[in-house]
């Protein structure tokens, strides 16, 4: 029976489709699994019988990646399954930015009490008054699961949509409206678009992206939209470029200090994928994605290993193996197989990065002796026999 532990709440759509091989713990101390929302994992010791880790979202970055993929603990997350949620708030925070919808409100709300509001908003509301974005050039960056939905939806709005992505998958190239212009960098983005929505993650190489240098190269005027990580703007930089007018407004979903106390600044409370249905397609794919790992070895949507499968398990066993991606490990566990009458009848192995995964179905149970032989080879990580369905 594998252990199961949520250090967050999971939505029951989801806890409900555990397989009876699973059950819920309400300690990690001899988790097999852990499903996680938002909690920092950082700083927690992960024990030794922990397999994998399911990110109920998209966003990893309270996840200690490296170390787990050192202790062979699969880290999976759920892209895609919050995107229509998301998109649907850069459409209201594409709006908010247009016409000061917010500001209008909250002076309703502070005028309420006068007898006379109706005839006092027609002074009042050209303080509040905006631009349609039909016709205005967007630039989406990022066309992964969100970008491309954003994209197209801007498009149906009348926008004339730009995007770039040097990683653009084929799965989203096809579901890309054909009418988005895709752009060789995002400084093409930048000097041309009126709106810039940002959609990619937080790596070394994106974070502070938007920045004073960035906003050199932008129009005057420009909108920012950030619904993807807080550390892909810098905070300095966008309270000055705020303040000269460089942009005119920034609407962002991630609330820290300083952009809370930025004028200009449009702030929410993190809702992006705060809606139900969001919510139970993430728990729904996390927990289907840590059953077919601990009940089949199959890796779909790991972020710190290749994607591998050899579907459900029939055979008598099936050896999981993680290692570091050097030379002759393979040839060394057939190697062993054959020395030990082992017969494999199917396998696969991928690599990704300093690491890499292989599964083997074998026609015979395996012994305990075997097990320790595989573990005893060069750069092995961690080694799983999954016995197959009792015949």
């Amino acid at each position: 029976m594998a252990n199961v532990y949520c250090l967050n709440p999971i939505a029951d759509v989801g806890m409900n489709l555990l397989p009876q091989s699973c059950q819920v713990t309400d300690t990690m101390d001899n988790a097999d699994a852990v499903l996680v929302r938002s909690a920092q994992m950082h700083d927690l010791e992960l024990p030794e019988s922990l397999l994998c880790i399911a990110r109920a979202g998209a966003g990893v970055n309270n996840i200690p990646l490296n170390a787990c993929a050192e202790k062979g603990i699969v880290v999976f997350n759920t892209p895609g399954a919050n995107a229509n949620g998301v998109k649907e708030l850069v459409m209201a925070g594409l709006l908010f930015a247009s016409r000061d919808i917010i500001g209008g409100a909250n002076w309703v709300q502070e005028n309420k009490n006068d007898s006379a509001i109706a005839k006092t908003t027609e002074k009042a509301k050209k303080a509040f008054a905006g631009c349609e974005v039909k016709g205005k050039k967007l630039g989406v960056i990022g066309l992964g699961a969100i970008g491309v939905l954003v994209a197209n939806a801007a498009h149906d709005l009348g926008m004339d949509v730009y995007g770039c992505d040097p990683y653009l998958s084929i799965q989203n190239a096809v579901r890309l409206s054909r009418y988005v212009n895709i752009v060789k960098d995002n400084d093409e983005i930048f000097s041309q678009c009126d709106y810039i929505t940002l959609h990619v993650p937080a790596l070394d190489s994106t974070k502070g992206m938007i920045n004073a240098s960035a906003f050199e190269k932008m129009k005057d005027g420009v909108v920012i939209l950030n619904f993807a990580r807080d550390l892909l703007v810098n905070d300095t930089d966008m309270a000055a470029a705020l303040a000269s007018g460089k942009v005119r407004r920034y609407v962002s979903d991630f609330p820290n200090p300083a952009v809370a106390n930025m004028p200009g600044a449009v702030v929410l409370p993190h809702l992006g994928a705060s809606t139900e249905e969001s919510e139970d397609n993430c728990a729904v794919m996390a927990v289907k994605q840590i059953a077919d790992y601990l009940e089949n070895g199959n890796i779909v949507n790991s972020v710190n290993y290749p994607a591998c499968t050899l579907g459900n398990l029939h055979k008598p066993a099936r050896i999981c193996v993680a290692h570091y991606n050097k030379p002759n490990v393979i040839s060394q566990f057939t190697t062993i197989c054959g020395n030990a009458g082992v017969n494999i009848s199917d396998m696969v192995s991928k690599s990704r990065g300093d690491y890499a995964y292989a599964m083997f179905d074998v026609e015979s149970p395996i012994s305990e002796d075997f097990e320790h032989k595989i573990a005893a080879m060069d750069n092995i990580i961690k080694v799983r026999i999954i016995n197959g369905p009792e015949k």
